[in-house]
């Protein structure tokens, strides 16, 4: 059995000229498709939402390209690679918000909305108060989500090529920026349909490797794990050893997906709400095998490299997957894995810009400066602006936030989306009588909740901030932020109840079960 048993075995950390070449190669391809999508982007409908002209087997493909990052592909399989069984939570947690999605999230979104998950919350409420507080809960989560992105793009780019730092989150920026501002959403889809092929295929071959090696047996594999390790590793309890952490992270993962700004303005890409639900279903089962495959990744990472030269390189052992490739195919098959790795950075960063872009220009331009006319041009220089403006800011925090552990800001861009989001879209869908009041103290308690808590929690407050004892005892905060989101949207909806928005409801029911009005 092939065993790495030091880092001298590896060429991590030197200049890997087949991952550079894959890489551009990738650029390349992605920079002729957004010049393409850009001959076809002129109205709002286009850049926000590439036309409304994507069918549902290509949004589910791009759902999946959207949302596969690469903190699940090497953060995921690092976890399991480390920890064991305790790593599948994030995989499950990853994957059971998208039947919420496809059974009470799709079909209204797509009925209701028209480029923002704003509009929908909005649709029976009154627009300024609405529209000021979700920009602020869809910029917390963007901007949380990018932060990690571009740092993971930094560090990755940084062990794997020999790369500065600094030039590699520069370029990241500067490319993301290119696809949105001049392609808009219908490059951004192609992007996210080519890096989701490509992640999935090399994934598939690196499962495919692996398990050649233990005989095409999934026992085997455990077998050997277990064999090392002890059999603990594939037993639960290593890392979530309170059961409490254990469901305030799945109910973030849970419901987080499901508010997450950047999957939500997919369903508007389609041309109606049967398109939306294929999406998901489609979407659903490639996220699902992707999800499979991290987890055999993950234990044949421990069995083929071994825990200790995982985690010579990183002691959150997120280069396993990158080191079984190499153990398994060589440098070639190292050099395709990163250069995909890397790739599927610069498509989530695409996706998330320009979401943040269209919250800023369709919520707050539109509907809060401009009273909700709409001057096409206008509306997508802002966006454009916003672009800019976003990239730029990704870059330089990115920059600042260097060597920092990022983990905590992917669960709290989940916390933020599960406190803020969901719960406002959900209610506003659902609950006659949900208020404008209420939707606004729903979202900025949950915001500010989870903020305040994932602070004070030990993943911030001790492993962070080395400070001792944190106040709040949960590594993430959505099991409290959650709740205190719910109930302050429905005692503040009950104690200033809004005739208005309960009149609107039987017609918003309409639209939302039989698409009438929907654009």
């Amino acid at each position: 059995m092939l065993l790495l048993q030091t880092t001298s075995t590896s060429s991590l950390g030197e200049t890997n000229w087949v991952s550079i070449s894959i890489f551009f190669a990738f650029v390349a391809l992605t920079m002729y498709i957004t010049w393409w999508a850009s001959r076809k982007t002129k109205t709002t409908s286009e850049f926000y939402a590439a036309g409304r002209s994507i069918s549902g087997f290509q949004n589910g493909l791009a759902l999946a390209g959207d949302y596969m990052s690469a903190a699940s592909f090497l953060g995921i399989a690092g976890l399991v690679a480390t920890l064991g069984f305790d790593g599948l939570l994030y995989s499950i947690g990853f994957i059971v918000g998208w039947p919420l999605i496809m059974f009470l999230i799709a079909e209204p979104l797509r009925n209701l909305g028209k480029y923002t998950f704003a509009d929908v919350v909005a649709f029976r409420l009154k627009q300024k108060p609405i529209r000021i507080a979700s920009a602020i809960g869809s910029i917390l989560t963007i901007l949380f989500y990018l932060i990690a992105q571009m740092v993971g793009a930094g560090g990755l780019v940084e062990t794997l090529f020999g790369v500065d730092y600094t030039w590699a989150v520069i370029v990241v920026g500067i490319v993301m920026m290119c696809y949105v501002l001049f392609g808009g959403m219908l490059a951004t889809t192609w992007v996210q349909i080519i890096k989701a092929v490509l992640l999935l295929g090399g994934a598939t071959v690196l499962v495919f490797l692996a398990l050649w090696k233990f005989d095409f047996s999934i026992g085997n594999l455990f077998q050997s794990v277990s064999e090392k390790y002890g059999q603990e590793s594939l037993g639960p309890g290593k890392y979530f050893a309170n059961p409490l952490d254990a469901i305030s992270l799945g109910l973030a993962l849970m419901l987080g997906t499901a508010g997450l700004p950047h999957i939500l303005m997919r369903f508007y890409t389609v041309p109606d709400a049967k398109q939306a639900r294929k999406s998901v279903f489609v979407a659903t089962g490639f996220i699902g095998y992707f999800y499979l495959l991290t987890f055999v990744i993950g234990f044949a990472a421990a069995a083929i490299v071994g825990r200790e030269a995982i985690m010579k390189f990183d002691a959150q052992g997120n280069m396993s997957a990158i080191l079984l490739s190499e153990a398994l195919g060589g440098k070639f098959f190292l050099g395709f894995i990163a250069a995909v790795a890397f790739a599927t950075i610069l498509a989530v960063v695409a996706g998330l810009t320009l979401s943040g872009a269209s919250s800023i220009a369709h919520d707050l331009y539109v509907h809060v400066f401009r009273n909700g006319e709409s001057n096409e041009k206008g509306e997508v220089k802002v966006a454009k602006y916003s672009t800019i403006a976003l990239g730029i800011l990704a870059i330089l925090l990115g920059l600042i936030f260097k060597g920092q552990n990022v983990a905590f800001m992917v669960g709290l861009a989940f916390a933020i989306a599960a406190s803020a989001n969901f719960p406002s879209l959900i209610l506003s869908i659902l609950w006659k009588k949900f208020t404008t009041q209420g939707a606004v103290w729903s979202i900025v308690v949950g915001a500010t909740s989870a903020i305040v808590l994932i602070i004070l929690s030990p993943t911030v407050w001790e492993k962070v901030l080395h400070l001792k004892d944190a106040p709040f005892p949960l590594k993430n905060p959505a099991l409290v932020s959650i709740t205190l989101s719910v109930l302050s949207g429905v005692i503040v909806s009950l104690l200033k109840p809004e005739k208005e928005a309960q009149e609107k409801f039987e017609k918003e029911k309409i639209r939302t079960y039989l698409g009438v009005g929907a654009e």
